[in-house]
């Protein structure tokens, strides 16, 4: 199996809904083929349980056995950190159930008057596949499809429109942010916003924004992250779903234990900083303005903490440095997917005792960890996270103790 799911044949040719072991015809020319028809199947083969799989980009191995790729998954990941010379315990993996996704991006085309089409990439392609399921998504956002497309009918005043819709599933409803809606020709005119206001309110969505400005407002959309109760700022970063992020957290806050004071670096709105300031006073820094003034707005009503100190940083431009960790002995960061390189290089210099990376990219993580080990820490352990399911895509998060 390839690296992005695909089978491979000698060549190599790459096909993809394939596994090892089986034959198959394939069509097309060079590595990259398509299926026609499998001849012999694996005995991991399952049916997908999709209508729009195949045809769909969003999901990649809806047809694998749940046991052989997780396993695959894991075993990518040990071979990601083996490029770095990197050796450790690979805990059992995370692994996330359909139905749980609490957030996605649904590209949208114009339709008719009353619908969008709305879905995901074909794959490979910029051709749009209109869904009228997901199972991947939490129920909620599976119901509210038809309500999507009513919504997203009124954007394409302009024929260079290309939106997409960021729908998250909040505690008070779902949150819609817009992207892609031109706005050289000065955006949406009054009736198409009164339109896309109307059918947020047919539909109940909590809020609606256009790139981060309010178009509709019914309730502040929060979620809840330990005790705290955050008000998500328009287009906020939360983890796919809520279970891979209480594991995760559970799994950060258990490596944190017994700390005198923690930095937690690219918290965002606080995933982990409100269970990290049960144990001990937090120091969080987060590029992301809205996310931090979100996290600090939530501390009053959150009894109990240790204490936060929140600060909006360019944590490449202006990584914490050194000295500043000076009376830090835990430090967990979460970076984006180009990784912590410029922290990582201050986290090596630091007397801090233990580290916790939480990635999303095994690569960079490894980068990243290959500075940490030459600095002195060991990899002690890693917990592989599969909340993307059916998709090539794996996280972790490793602790590292000096």
């Amino acid at each position: 199996m390839g690296g992005e799911g695909d089978g491979v044949a000698p060549g190599p040719v790459f096909v993809p809904f394939t596994l090892a072991g089986e034959r198959v015809i394939a069509t097309g020319s060079g590595e990259r083929r398509s299926l026609v028809e499998v001849l012999q199947s694996s005995p991991d083969r399952v049916a997908p349980s999709c209508p729009h799989f195949l045809a769909c980009g969003g999901c990649a191995l809806q047809h694998w056995a749940p046991a052989p790729y997780l396993a695959w998954k894991v075993e990518r990941l040990a071979g990601t950190l083996a490029r770095q010379h990197i050796e450790t315990e690979l805990l059992p993996a995370f692994a996330a159930a359909p139905g749980t996704r609490r957030r996605l991006a649904l590209h949208a085309r114009r339709g008719t008057r009353e619908a969008a089409k709305l879905g995901y990439k074909a794959r490979k392609s910029w051709d749009l596949v209109d869904i009228a399921v997901c199972p991947i998504a939490d129920p909620a956002l599976q119901a509210a499809i038809p309500a999507l497309k009513r919504l997203a009918a009124p954007l394409f005043e302009h024929p260079k429109s290309a939106p997409t819709l960021h729908v998250t599933l909040t505690d008070a409803g779902l949150d819609v942010d817009i992207s892609g809606v031109e706005q050289k020709s000065g955006g949406l005119s009054a009736d198409a916003r009164m339109q896309l206001a109307d059918r947020a309110a047919e539909a109940d969505f909590a809020r609606v924004t256009l790139d981060g400005e309010v178009a509709y407002l019914a309730r502040q959309p929060t979620v809840r992250l330990g005790a705290a109760t955050v008000a998500l700022p328009a287009g906020a970063f939360l983890q796919a779903t809520p279970q891979a992020e209480a594991a995760m957290a559970a799994f950060v806050a258990e490596a944190a234990a017994g700390a005198g004071r923690i930095a937690d670096l690219y918290c965002g709105v606080g995933t982990f900083t409100f269970r990290l300031a049960e144990i001990a006073p937090v120091l969080a820094a987060d590029f992301a303005g809205e996310a931090v003034r979100a996290l600090t707005g939530a501390l009053a009503g959150v009894p109990g903490l240790k204490g936060v100190t929140a600060e909006a940083r360019d944590l490449v431009r202006r990584p914490v440095l050194a000295q500043e960790l000076k009376h830090v002995d835990v430090v967990v960061f979460d970076p984006p997917r180009a990784g912590a390189a410029e922290q990582t290089a201050e986290l090596a210099r630091s007397s801090v005792a233990r580290v916790i990376g939480v990635s999303c990219n095994p690569a960079t993580f490894a980068r990243d960890a290959r500075t940490l080990i030459d600095a002195g820490f060991r990899l002690e352990r890693v917990l592989p996270v599969d909340q993307f399911l059916w998709s090539p895509h794996v996280e972790l998060v490793g602790v590292f103790q000096r």
